[in-house]
């Protein structure tokens, strides 16, 4: 990070959770100058504004009460007249669009001031939205906010009645900034080396660089009761540790991935490796309230428990099985919260190293007698230190007495029962009532997997939600009606769905493959002028998938 753009650096990091926490810090902050304006000029005339300010950053906050609920974001007309957001019934000039004026009225009066830094032109000016409107494309568009030099946080409560305390006379430099924004004092001479700064501006810059520290630091070490919004995570947050974050030894610690079922026959399995910020990870996923509850449950009893042992070593300790089941249908995420499960359980300390061993009934089942004990045990052996996770563990099972599958749950069973065995995990997965039948034919399955965790299907805007941010990964965005008829396609595939097949995430990347190839496919045949529309999902990319349907039932009633 640039130190002389600190003050922006530490905006764009916030979201809905923090920025108002820092807003209440900056107001008592010596490094910084800042002011309160009920509004700015005819841009910003029915919004309150803040002002933030040291010797090198303005940052212009605009806070944005919308009377409705959601709205779809059209920026796509970004240097023409009045861009519109769209609500089901009416639609109104984009805030954005008029913080984005206010900037270049800032703008001007700054460059009135002699020797002054600040511009938009050299990025030393910001602008935050912070609306309580719930932005559909959010993420769609965020690439056309940030070519504007603007930070969006939407979807956030009581934006109308906040109040926050101001320190206008804090930064000397920075005073002088928001007097000539608010007042538009022009030829104010406030240029001055380094060395002629007085002694009080070098300790208030100190201050603010402490605290700036202080907050990214508190930023790293955050709980799970600091929920980040999804968007504004860095990759490097979400990122799997990379071969350039392990170190040798690390790297040896994970297990290979093949297991042997016989001298003419080896498998591979998938290892999945921790991830390294496991708590955000879980707070990113859409949905899925329910499992973070549970989850979050299951993790304070395990700490709870090393806490009573450390402090009271004599007395009996409460038995806590990590072993688990996770019922649900397929794109629902299982895999996905199963490796931030391991993550989670190594960062509690109850699992030594966190990793995944995806496992099913071909990892196991071999051609010859004796194949299936052995990949058990390779697979135990794999997974120590981490989460063994059997994907449609019901298969083990067909009903058959001479299904050797039998014999795989028994070897787990008889090897779960040793209480050696307590650095892993095992979770079994697959369709929920399949899954309940399976431990209806094993007793001892109910008491070995006592933590049951139901993934429900996606809902439509849950499915919108993991739509945005896929496409942000490959920085696209959908035009206004690109975007209404994603959304029709996506609801009328939702409603004439098969419970018992529909795909739910796995649909969506489905759909949006589809999309992509298309997309693909035009800008090739037909190339746009501008190479941002290459970035631009129109309606042509969009057409209908076949959604298989239930099938009815012949016969008589």
């Amino acid at each position: 990070m640039n130190n002389d753009n600190r003050l922006i650096y530490i905006f764009k990091r916030q979201t809905r959770n923090s920025i108002f926490k820092l807003m209440s810090n900056l107001g008592t902050d010596a490094g910084v100058s800042s002011m309160f304006l009920d509004k700015f000029e005819e841009e910003l005339e029915v919004n309150d504004v803040y002002l933030y300010a040291t010797g090198t950053n303005v940052v212009m906050v605009c806070l944005d009460h919308f009377e409705g609920d959601e709205e779809l974001a059209d920026e796509e007309l970004y240097g023409h007249e009045k861009p519109l957001y769209f609500t089901q019934c009416t639609h109104r000039v984009s805030p954005v669009w008029k913080l984005s004026n206010a900037m270049k009225v800032a703008d001007a009066r700054l460059r009135k001031l002699d020797g002054c830094p600040v511009s938009l032109e050299k990025g030393t000016l910001h602008g935050v939205l912070v609306t309580d409107s719930s932005l559909l494309n959010a993420d769609d568009i965020r690439e056309v906010w940030r070519d504007m030099n603007i930070k969006v946080i939407d979807s956030v409560s009581d934006v109308r009645h906040l109040n926050f305390q101001t320190n206008p006379d804090s930064d000397e430099l920075g005073k002088e900034y928001i007097q000539a924004i608010a007042t538009g004092t022009e030829g104010v001479e406030i240029y001055r080396k380094k060395e002629e700064k007085p002694e009080k501006e070098e300790d208030a810059d100190e201050e603010f660089t402490r605290m700036l520290n202080e907050f990214i630091n508190s930023e790293s070490r955050k709980t799970h009761d600091d929920n980040d919004d999804e968007n504004d995570v860095d990759d490097e947050d979400s990122a799997l540790l990379s071969d350039e974050e392990l170190s040798p030894s690390d790297d040896e610690l994970f297990p290979s991935d093949e297991v042997q079922q016989n001298g003419n026959l080896s498998v591979k399995v998938e290892i999945l490796r921790p991830i390294a910020h496991p708590r955000e990870e879980l707070e990113k996923l859409v949905g899925c309230e329910d499992i973070k509850r549970r989850m979050d449950e299951l993790l304070a009893l395990v700490r709870y428990n090393r806490q009573m042992n450390e402090l009271f070593p004599d007395s009996k300790q409460h038995e806590v099985s990590l072993h688990s089941l996770f019922l649900g249908c397929p794109g629902t995420g299982k895999t996905t919260v199963c490796k931030i499960f391991g993550s989670l359980l190594r960062e509690a300390g109850v699992l030594s190293k966190g990793h995944v061993v995806l496992a099913n009934r071909s990892t196991f089942i071999g051609t010859l007698w004796g194949d299936e004990e052995r990949s058990v045990n390779q697979l135990i052996e794999k997974a120590q230190g981490g989460v063994l996770m059997i994907d449609e563990a019901y298969l083990l099972d067909s009903g058959n007495e001479k299904d050797p599958g039998r014999l795989v749950i028994q070897l787990l069973m008889n090897i779960l029962a040793d209480e050696s065995q307590r650095d892993i995990a095992v979770v079994l997965c697959g369709y929920r009532e399949p899954m309940l039948k399976l431990l209806d034919t094993n007793p001892g399955l109910h008491s070995r997997f006592p933590n049951k965790f139901e993934f429900a299907d996606f809902t439509v805007d849950e499915l919108l939600k993991i739509t945005r941010r896929r496409i942000e990964e490959y920085q696209y965005r959908f035009t206004r009606s690109a975007w209404i008829k994603y959304r029709g396609v996506l609801d009328a595939a939702y409603q004439m769905r098969d419970p018992k097949t529909w795909g739910n995430a796995r649909f969506v990347a489905n759909q949006l493959e589809n999309i992509y190839i298309r997309h693909a496919t035009r800008c090739i045949s037909h190339p746009p002028r501008d190479k941002r529309r290459m970035r631009v999902l129109t309606p042509a990319d969009i057409q209908p998938i076949e959604v298989p349907r239930p099938k009815s039932r012949l016969g008589f009633c």
